[in-house]
Parts: structure tokens; sequence; C-alpha cells
């Protein structure tokens, strides 16, 4: 009888979370822990973005939250012990920035029913991070938008050339997309895989060897990760180099149709409030897609390359240079 009278409490508190007391009863403010997978502009802006989520929904840090942030440092090994770490520590919710992240903390949680929201994840459904007790935010790639502007910028490009990582299943998605409707907009792609960090400047270097017209990146974290080396040889060979978002047109790529990851991680912020609250379980919420994308550019970049940005486009980018 004790013990369903206590079942019973703990789904009451589950449902009807008061601020500065967790679920089933746990004194204090609830203890989000944040993995995140490393450190580059992109994923920084969606740890800042989703902590202004939260702040947006009415939640104060200190007062009805903790962070206990980690960061990965690019590591799997590191993800799967951060994951760990976390669920025996009974957080009351995992934050997981990037697939690796968000693999490693569900495994982790699962068990103990510990709700996880990530972002920045192009293809939960691949991922297989769509069922169970999780959701959160998919920075799927406007490929079509991105493919438009490279041939406004350059008429005459005829060869693409992309990096990923052969594990990633966020960029294996992307690759396949690319491939299957490049021909449409008259463009060929030459994709190089890698498996490690380590590999991404000598696919820099396999790729200007073979004489494409322009990269165009991913949000693949081990290729934004180097992404100031990539440029290094690019800008020395003459060859633009596309971003897929905000920050990595700031770093030196000419332009990109593209997200802003703070926007992504504050609609994170907002989902994971939500099951703070108790308003909903994170198994309850589908995860969502961000709609809205920006053109950014950057002059400078634009001019060393020798590009002539078209009125139509000069008249809706953003302009994203340090």
């Amino acid at each position: 009888m004790r013990k369903t009278m206590k079942k019973a409490l703990c789904v009451v508190a589950a449902m009807t979370m008061v601020f500065g007391m967790t679920a089933c009863g746990k004194k204090g403010p609830a203890v989000i822990g944040i993995s995140q997978y490393g450190e580059h502009g992109s994923l920084d802006n969606c740890r800042e973005g989703f902590l202004q989520g939260l702040a947006d929904a009415g939640l104060k840090e200190g007062t009805d939250f903790t962070v206990d942030y980690q960061n990965a440092g690019f590591d799997d090994n590191i993800c799967t012990q951060i994951g760990q770490n976390f669920s025996a520590k009974d957080v009351d919710l995992m934050c997981a920035i990037a697939t690796n992240a968000a693999t490693a903390c569900f495994a982790a949680a699962e068990d103990k029913d510990i709700p996880v929201i990530f972002t920045a994840i192009t293809d939960p459904v691949k991922a297989k991070l769509d069922k169970g007790n999780i959701t959160g935010t998919s920075d799927k790639l406007p490929v079509e938008a991105q493919m438009d502007l490279i041939r406004k910028l350059q008429p005459e490009a005829k060869t693409i050339g992309i990096i990923y990582t052969t594990s990633e299943p966020n960029s294996v998605s992307a690759i396949e997309e690319y491939q299957t409707k490049a021909a449409g907009y008259g463009f060929t792609i030459e994709a190089v895989g890698v498996t490690a960090q380590a590999e991404v400047t000598q696919a820099a270097d396999t790729l200007i060897s073979k004489g494409v017209d322009c990269f165009s990146n991913l949000t693949d974290n081990n290729v934004v990760g180097v992404l100031s080396s990539i440029l290094e040889k690019t800008n020395e060979a003459g060859i633009p180099v596309y971003g897929s978002e905000v920050e990595q047109v700031t770093l030196g790529c000419v332009a990109a149709a593209g997200i802003d990851y703070y926007e992504l991680g504050k609609q994170t912020g907002a989902m994971a409030a939500k099951v703070l609250k108790g308003e909903k379980k994170a198994s309850e919420i589908p995860y969502e897609t961000i709609a809205e994308y920006g053109i950014y550019i950057n002059s400078g970049a634009i001019a060393e390359m020798g590009i002539t940005l078209p009125a139509d486009i000069a008249e809706k980018a953003i302009e994203s240079q340090k």
C-alpha cells in the first residue's frame, strides 16, 4: 500500500512540478545535465539559446534549475562517460547538443527514464532518437536553397566538394540529399568521407586537387571543428567555401543558406521548459525542425574570391563577418 501511494505521489509531482521542487519530492532546483559534443560557434550558440529558451519560459537559473555543463571535446568515449555520469547523478533532464552526445545520453538515461532533449541533429529518425522519453530539434539543412545560392553566385560552377564524417548519421543523410538533388541544379557532387577530425584537412587537399569549383559544408562537427584550417587551404587555392549556418560565414565562408543556431537552441529550451514544468513528457512532444533559414554573406570573402553578388541576393542577405 505504501509503495503504491509513493508511486502515485511521484506521478502527481512529475505532472505538477512546483518551482524549487523536482519530481517525486526531491527538494531544490531541477538539475539539467548539458552534454555538448565539442566546442565551436554553432554548438555554443545552441547551448546559449537553450538557456535563453528556458528563461523566456519563465524558468530562472539558480532558482528553478541548475546546470551541469560538460564538453566532450569531439570524443565519443567522453560522450559516453558524460551520459553515464549524468545518469549516476540522477539529473532531472539531459540536454544533448549534437548526435553523438544525444546517442550517449539517451543510452545512459533510458533505464532510469530520464528525459533527454536534443538539438543540432539533422535526422533524428536515422539516428534512432525519435522514440522513447526523448525529443528535441533538428537542424536539417535547406539543401536545395544552398544549391540555388551557389548557382546564383557561381553560374559556371559544375562540381561541389563536400567533406563528411562517415559515421555521423546527420552527414550521411545530407550527402544523400545533395547527391539526389544536385543534377536538378546542374551540379555533380564530389564527396570525401573521413572517420576522424585528423583526416579532414587531408580530405580538403584531395578535393582541391580534383579541381572542385567550390566546397559546401554540412553541419558536420569534425569538419566545422577545423574550418579555419580548411579555409587557409581553399583561400590559397582560390576556391569558395559555402557554410551551413551563420557562424561558418563569420569565420570566412563566402555565404550560406542556413539556420541560426541560437534560435534553434531557444526553440529547444522552450521544449525542455514544458518537461521541467510537468506540462508534458518528452515522449509526448514530437521533435521539431526549424522552419526558417536565412541567407548569410561575408562580403570580404566574396570580394576576395572575385564573386559578383546578384542584386536579389544582396537585398535579403544578412552580413556576417567579424
